[in-house]
């Protein structure tokens, strides 16, 4: 069953709370990161201490959330400074409501009152919706690129 609604339709976008774990940790899942609720609560409570971090839910009735973004604001040597989304996702059932826009906008208010000078974000290669989703709210690709990683003991 999907449930359809329009951003003006009883959404609401606010701070996330430590009460919202679950489902934030439930919308993870849906972009295929595997975690836990105490993953989420202990990750979630030294962002929500760290000014340079902002967490938005997107909640229907009852403030059952249906979507989230996360922002950090990184402070370059070699580019002005912007804000990174290192997370946005809508739940599947809400999808193609509004809900995606109206989060990434509220993410892009808090970075120009940050003094953030852009928002950049990457989006994994196969993720052709989000790509479309992206360029259709006006952000455009500036370069592709690999990303390594290596594991800390």
């Amino acid at each position: 069953m999907t449930n359809k609604v329009s951003v003006g339709d009883k959404i609401q976008i606010r701070q996330a709370k430590i009460k919202d774990l679950v489902r934030i940790a439930s919308l993870c899942e849906q972009l295929e990161y595997s975690v836990n609720n105490q993953q989420i609560e202990q990750r979630l409570t030294k962002i929500k201490n760290n000014d340079t971090h902002i967490v938005y839910v997107a909640t229907v009735e009852d403030e059952y959330v249906i979507g989230w973004a996360h922002a950090h604001i990184c402070e370059s040597i070699v580019i002005p400074t912007p804000a990174i989304i290192l997370g946005l996702v809508v739940d599947k059932d809400y999808r193609h409501s509004g809900i995606g826009r109206f989060l990434m906008h509220q993410i892009e208010q808090w970075a120009s009152l940050a003094g953030c000078d852009s928002v950049l974000l990457r989006s994994n290669i196969k993720r052709k919706e989000a790509h479309l989703f992206y360029e259709k709210i006006g952000y455009t690709n500036i370069k592709q690129s690999l990303t390594f990683q290596k594991k800390l003991l």
